[in-house]
């Protein structure tokens, strides 16, 4: 089992920044494609970025590419986000996932979830 737990959300104005953090534990974290999604209300789960077990690779939605940044610290076993130039319909629970096998975009793939973090940009 892994647990995986988020940090880092709050309210923010538009333009502003914000890091989520989101720590592992309970099996190796290298071995874990990890990934980041959000759901405002009233919507779907939505994919927001990827990254791949030595962070060589990462993937973006096309409304956050250019913004956010997805990173990992092995030694840590954390995922980080850091969201820029962010904007009122950026608002949503944040959500990381992890899973051995699948760093794609379904977010029913996923094996492993955190609790979710509240991000709320004010315009």
């Amino acid at each position: 089992q892994v647990q995986l737990v988020e940090a880092g959300g709050g309210l923010v104005q538009a333009g502003g920044s914000l890091r989520l953090s989101c720590a592992a534990s309970g099996r190796t974290f290298s071995n874990l494609r990890m990934a980041w999604f959000r759901q405002a209300p009233g919507k779907e789960r939505e994919f927001v970025t990827a990254i791949s077990r030595s962070g060589g690779r990462t993937d973006y939605a096309d409304s956050v590419k250019g913004r956010f940044t997805i990173s990992r610290d092995n030694a840590k076993n954390t995922v980080y986000l850091q969201m820029n130039s962010l904007k009122p319909e950026d608002t949503a629970v944040y959500y990381c996932a992890g899973d051995p096998n699948y760093s794609g975009s379904l977010h029913y793939e996923y094996d492993y979830w955190g609790q979710g973090t509240q991000v709320t940009v004010s315009s």
